[in-house]
């Protein structure tokens, strides 16, 4: 098994600003299993030749542990903010879930963001006090991951037995989304965050960038007018809020339409 050696990061610049929870506890690196053409991890690391989709490394334990001994109890880390910590490999490895329980024990807050379904296999071990947790689901047919079907029974699942969860409709391409389905998902919140692009996305993911016509901070993005259009869509949700990396749109999701103001990823604490 390869270790990836630089798993623990405070995400800083523009998204750094934003971000609420920017201490990202990646267990994998350097790939992930599950490849997504639009992932901007990818985008980074694959044209420098550290990308392995096949067989990613996995974060040693040992040094996971001594990293959370010095996190403060109460706060909240990201598990996984480069690569998904719930991927097939994990299967094997068990490093996530072996992490939890140090995150538990420690009383350090956990934010998991993932495609797969194999969290509900762990929710005996998630502490519902300390986990907050984000199902990314999509409709976008080149996907690796699980079925958009099981992630949305993965939900409705930790949503029934009361956990803190949320749909995250990202990257959210409204050409692909099943709208009808969307929006009959049994949660009370979903995270919206639209595709950022760059050169790489562009060559790898066929898509109409026609829209994109914002450039903020390496990325093209969609104007704020059709952000807000294609929000509209998103109907099923008690609480909305959106994930944004373009200044000025973030500013007005933040005002106009988050459900908590100084919070868009909404946890509950």
């Amino acid at each position: 098994m390869k270790e990836f050696k630089s798993f623990y990061k405070e995400v800083g610049g523009n998204e750094g600003g934003k971000c609420r929870y920017n201490t990202r506890l990646d267990l994998y690196g350097c790939g992930c299993q599950h490849d997504c053409s639009y992932c901007y991890a990818k985008s980074l690391l694959d044209f420098r030749g550290l990308w392995d989709a096949k067989e990613p490394a996995a974060a040693d334990l040992k040094k996971v542990a001594r990293k959370i001994d010095r996190l403060t109890p109460g706060s909240i880390v990201r598990l996984g903010g480069m690569t998904d910590c719930f991927q097939p490999m994990e299967n094997i490895n068990h490093i996530t879930r072996e992490t939890i329980k140090l995150l538990n024990a420690r009383g350090v807050g956990y934010l998991i963001v993932t495609k797969s379904d194999l969290i509900c296999e762990y929710m005996h071990i998630l502490d519902k006090a300390l986990a907050h947790v984000q199902v990314s689901t999509t409709w976008i047919p080149t996907e690796k991951a699980v079925s958009t079907e099981r992630r949305i029974k993965a939900v409705e699942t930790l949503q029934k037995a009361g956990f803190d969860v949320a749909v995250r409709l990202s990257p959210y391409i409204p050409q692909f989304v099943d709208f009808a389905r969307l929006n009959a998902i049994q949660c009370e919140k979903i995270i919206v965050e639209f595709l950022r692009v760059n050169h790489w996305i562009r060559k790898w993911l066929p898509l109409d960038y026609s829209e994109y016509t914002v450039h903020h901070a390496g990325y093209d993005h969609l104007p704020l007018e059709k952000k807000i259009e294609y929000l509209s869509r998103v109907t099923g949700f008690d609480e909305v809020s959106v994930c944004e990396d373009v200044t000025e749109h973030f500013d007005y999701w933040r005002e106009a339409v988050n459900h908590n103001k100084d919070d868009c990823c909404n946890l509950r604490k």
